[in-house]
């Protein structure tokens, strides 16, 4: 009898021990074990609006190719900042100087032609005409000397009338001739053939100005100091006339077209805070201000936007241009209005809900919300200011309710 109970003591003991031991080993486990990284957000009375936007520069410098032509050499690469002035890239300049040498020729041929208008010929032209007017004038000193003589016969009948007739006709054509070539040492262009004569020279100018910009343009300079953020060309490569060979801006002056949807634009005000953020660089934050609101709305895809223009303040250049930003208007700070960010909101059943945070331990909390944009949600009950909330992971776990984690913000 005595060893039987001596045997149940003995199991009741063991069995003590392994749930004692058990307790331990699951205590030590909660202890001990790895915390889940969360990332959080605090929930609070800020209002804010936020929308996709599009970086650009506030002036944006473009290289067109004048002419089609042969790229000889590129001397930059996308990304180099470059003072202003300095070379970035060559045409092949032949079908250019070729354009500047028939301009330049066509310019001297227009100058020689009003020239000799306005000097009433070419040197060639006046000195006939001065050969001419001598001419004439021994013909009509010879057929004033024939006339006279014949008149004299005519008295004497010996000289008929017709001859006498015709030697008065030899005159008068003398006289017309000479009269003629000495109007020519004095007009011989109308008003009008000068006037065509300056015209022929303003286009031939004109042409010649032209052709020397193109060719000036084979060599392309940088028009500022800033930063070649697009080259669309290579050495080698043919680029036909108009081809957009680079583009060039100071990236520390820059913009955003922020696209507002429609029932937001009238809460946006010049002057309001902007937040901007680009996937590319996480973490990395820019702030700027509203420049301009929207004075019309237009389609953006699938939505009725309009379009706002926000100053990026102490830009620093790591922005580039063309790059796809999101971008948070602080609008409020309205006691009544709850905001936490979108990406904490999570829904069961079509019932909201979120994982609060308290004492490092995430609860599931049904929460009803208001205003949702494209970062942020309006919470109207469940939550309270200051509470935090998980939006997510960093190690791609899935959130669950009562588990125990390590916050990361």
């Amino acid at each position: 009898m005595q060893t039987e109970r001596k045997q149940i003591d003995r199991r009741w003991l063991w069995a003590g021990a392994v749930v004692v031991i058990t307790l331990v080993f699951f205590a030590a486990r909660a202890l001990t074990r790895d915390r889940l990284p969360v990332r959080v957000a605090q929930i609070s009375h800020q209002s804010t609006i936020s929308a996709n936007g599009r970086v650009e520069p506030e002036v944006n410098y473009e290289v067109h190719s004048p002419v089609s032509a042969i790229v000889k050499a590129v001397y930059v690469r996308p990304g180099d900042e470059v003072p202003a002035g300095k070379l970035l890239l060559q045409l092949d300049d032949v079908e250019a100087r070729a354009k500047v040498a028939s301009a330049d020729s066509a310019v001297k041929a227009a100058q020689a032609a009003l020239e000799a208008i306005e000097q009433n010929g070419t040197v060639e032209q006046r000195q006939a005409t001065m050969a001419d007017v001598a001419r004439f004038k021994l013909e009509r000193d010879q057929a004033q000397r024939d006339l006279a003589a014949l008149s004299k016969l005519s008295s004497t009948g010996a000289a008929s009338p017709s001859e006498v007739a015709a030697a008065r006709q030899r005159l008068a054509t003398a006289e017309e001739n000479l009269h003629a070539a000495e109007q020519s040492t004095q007009s011989r262009y109308s008003p009008a053939e000068l006037a065509r004569a300056k015209a022929a020279l303003a286009d031939a100018e004109a042409n010649q100005q032209a052709a020397a910009s193109v060719l000036a343009q084979t060599s392309v300079h940088a028009p500022i100091a800033g930063t070649v953020y697009s080259l669309n060309t290579g050495t080698t490569e043919f680029a036909e006339a108009g081809k957009l060979l680079l583009e060039t801006a100071d990236l520390h002056r820059e913009r955003v077209r922020g696209y507002f949807d429609e029932p937001e634009i009238g809460r946006l005000a010049v002057g309001q805070k902007v937040e901007i953020k680009w996937e590319a660089k996480p973490g990395s934050v820019w702030n700027g201000h509203i420049e301009r609101v929207p004075v019309t709305v237009i389609t953006y895809g699938t939505r009725i936007v309009g379009e706002v223009i926000i100053h990026i303040d102490e830009g620093d250049g790591q922005l580039l241009p063309d790059t796809n930003v999101t971008v948070t208007v602080t609008t409020s700070s309205e006691s009544n209005i709850l905001s936490m960010p979108r990406e904490a909101l999570r829904s069961e059943n079509g019932k909201p809900y979120v994982f609060r945070v308290e004492n490092d331990e995430l609860k599931r909390t049904p929460v009803t919300i208001g205003t949702i944009n494209l970062t942020q949600v309006a919470i109207l009950t469940g939550l309270k200011d200051g509470d935090w909330v998980a939006t997510g992971t960093t190690n791609g776990q899935p959130l669950q309710e009562g588990v125990v984690i390590k916050r990361v913000q």
